[in-house]
């Protein structure tokens, strides 16, 4: 499908940057028309991002390098509608709001929202906020909004209270269905990747299923892995790129960067599995379970330091797993039904997850572009040409 500059959006991205795809690197599996979280029907992701200052760090004032992502898995109209939810953590230097709710009923039914690690709160009041404003029939009762980060301290002014409530609902106006941005947008703006600069990426395969075909998205806020490890279709490429990485070589910027709270392999991932297949919890679960595996693939082994944490969810069986105060006694017919794929033909939704992982990470490295933030602190892009070439040679 073509997007707004008239070329293919699996191979572009929204503003008709090349995507990863876009220099020829090969991916297996089909991805979706937009090759992205929003090829699950209903869905909507919505951006704010905030840029503002260079020069020395004032707390406060900036410079500024962050942003808010927000999700509606059924839409606007759908908030408020739960779907079949899982998550998991790979490392739990991290934060991801609402999980202990999802445990409890299976299942998640308001925005889910990606920023930076000092935000989080200031999201959730967002959340809450929009709820009450646009569902207020929602807010009658308890608001457990998933709210997840990543830390850009290195580039931002994480301690200055940037991000705002009014920022999360923002985003959340912004939500639309389509092709997306990637990169430096959004809570991934002040995000790096393997010592590049990264951020948001995304990426969708279609699984057929008997006369079916269905789809799983998923979104990456990628902040995570050392120089050494990126692995791009199987290519070790990190020697290849071992120059230009302040995060990594010996010098005194690496000191800097240390001061600042930053290790190579550092960071943290988020990652968001969307599918409109028909899933139990426990298969969502299962799902973020194989996040970890398209991580993988990149390269990454999971630093002590890094946040790791995946959400996986389902738009199907609209009006089930309903948690709300039940009125009255329960009736002769007051019974749910979930319509769900039998266990042992969920070997393909896995295979999608893992490799919809790999590319939504490269996605977020390719669409990107060099980032000096506080204090000087520079994070470059990663190099097309090296990766063009790089991604030619035949694995090990």
């Amino acid at each position: 499908m073509t997007g707004p500059h008239g070329m293919d959006s699996r191979r572009f991205c929204a503003d008709g940057r090349p995507r990863a795809r876009g220099l020829s690197v090969a991916f297996p599996g089909q991805p979706g028309p937009w090759n992205a979280i929003t090829d699950v029907p209903g869905l909507e992701v919505g951006y704010v991002t905030l840029v503002s200052g260079s020069g020395p760090l004032v707390v406060g004032e900036g410079p500024v390098r962050t942003g808010v992502t927000a999700i509606l898995p059924r839409g606007r109209a759908g908030v408020g509608d739960p779907c079949a939810a899982g998550w998991c953590s790979l490392n739990g230097n991290g934060e991801m709001t609402g999980t202990t709710w999802i445990d409890e009923v299976g299942a998640v039914s308001l925005p889910i929202v990606l920023t930076n690690t000092h935000a989080v709160g200031s999201c959730h009041r967002g959340v809450i906020d929009w709820v009450v404003k646009h569902h207020p029939s929602l807010a009658t009762e308890w608001l457990l909004p998933v709210v997840a980060e990543t830390w850009d301290g290195y580039l931002n002014d994480i301690n200055g209270n940037h991000v705002r409530p009014a920022h999360t609902e923002q985003a959340l106006d912004a939500c639309a269905a389509g092709p997306l941005l990637e990169g430096s947008v959004g809570g991934g703006t002040g995000m790096s990747c393997y010592g590049f600069k990264g951020g948001s990426g995304t990426s969708s395969r279609v699984v057929p299923y008997g006369p079916e075909h269905y789809t799983v998205g998923v979104f990456v806020q990628a902040n995570f892995g050392a120089r050494h490890e990126l692995t791009v279709a199987g290519v070790r490429l990190g020697t290849l790129l071992a120059e230009d990485d302040p995060l990594g070589q010996s010098s005194w910027l690496v000191r800097d960067a240390h001061r600042a709270g930053m290790r190579p392999g550092a960071g943290s991932v988020i990652a968001v599995v969307a599918t409109d297949a028909p899933l139990l919890p426990g298969q969502c679960k299962a799902l973020s379970r194989r996040v970890p595996l398209g991580l993988a693939r990149t390269g990454t082994a999971s630093s002590h330091f890094s946040g790791d944490i995946f959400l996986a969810f389902s738009t199907a069986n609209p009006g089930a797993l309903t948690s709300r105060f039940p009125h009255g006694e329960p009736g002769p017919s007051e019974y749910e039904t979930l319509r769900f794929i039998p266990w042992g033909r969920l070997d393909p939704f896995y295979t999608a997850v893992v490799e919809a992982v790999e590319e939504a990470v490269l996605n977020a490295l390719v669409v990107n572009s060099e980032m000096v933030g506080r204090d000087g602190h520079r994070v470059p892009a990663l190099p097309h040409e090296v990766l063009l070439e790089g991604s030619r040679r035949p694995g090990p």
